[in-house]
């Protein structure tokens, strides 16, 4: 069971292309966004599609991976876990956020 927690599958497509760093350490850290779609009719019998956005984190050999492989509007399978952090801007404003740390990763489409 314990390979059930804090577990994130998402398929969706890129909404931009990814954003790759190497850090002082050498480790690369590639970020992109991911967007999944759900569709269902309203009150009013009307079709409506609800998008959702998730940031996700890839290291390593996955980043070098979204670095060659991966662009906008691309559809992929992340597998994951969500992981919350805080960070302060140069003003000294804090600021929160929820990613998904990439741990597999398909590609999907043509």
């Amino acid at each position: 069971m314990n390979a059930l927690r804090n577990k994130v599958l998402l398929i969706g497509n890129l909404g931009q292309d990814p954003e790759v760093q190497v850090l002082e350490s050498g480790s690369k850290m590639a970020r992109f966004s991911v967007a999944t779609n759900e569709t269902y009719r309203n009150g009013k019998g009307e079709k409506v599609t609800d998008t959702q956005w998730h940031q996700v984190v890839a290291w390593g050999k996955t980043a070098d991976i979204v670095e060659s492989y991966l662009v906008k509007g691309k559809e992929v399978a992340v597998e994951g876990k969500l992981v919350h952090r805080s960070y302060d801007t140069a003003e000294g404003e804090r600021k929160y956020t929820t990613e998904v740390r990439c741990s597999e990763l398909l590609m999907l489409g043509k």
